[in-house]
């Protein structure tokens, strides 16, 4: 069965630190681009930014960009999301996605994505 689990979400204060990591099992990793998504009360879920699957090309959302940084370790089957300077309005639940559509890393469609973690919260204090 494919696992996906996100790790390393809490709490954290205005210009701190994040380091948000995924794990996924039970799929050939280096076949799948990937994405973090993230949802905010009374919002729709957005993509924050995705990877493609070799780890060549990025892309973020107009609202991290700059101050996020997306990676991965294929040789561990695992996906990072960074930021040093962290704003309340990143508070949000955090999602770790896979998908077998080469482009969808850039385009960050959720429909696009067939395999979901559970998300991890993390919360912004001003």
């Amino acid at each position: 069965q494919v696992q996906v689990v996100e790790s390393g979400g809490g709490l954290v204060q205005a210009g701190g630190s994040l380091r948000l990591s995924c794990t996924a099992s039970g799929l050939t990793f280096d076949d799948y681009a990937m994405g973090w998504f993230r949802q905010a009360p009374g919002k729709e879920r957005e993509g924050v930014s995705g990877i493609s699957v070799s780890g060549g090309s990025t892309d973020y959302a107009d609202s991290v960009k700059g101050r996020f940084t997306i990676s991965r370790d294929n040789a561990e089957n695992t996906l990072y999301l960074q930021s040093n300077s962290m704003k309340p309005e990143d508070t949000a639940m955090y999602y770790c996605a896979a998908t077998s559509r080469f482009w969808a890393w850039r385009t960050l469609r959720s429909a696009d994505f067939g395999y979901w973690g559970q998300g991890t919260q993390v919360t912004v204090s001003a």
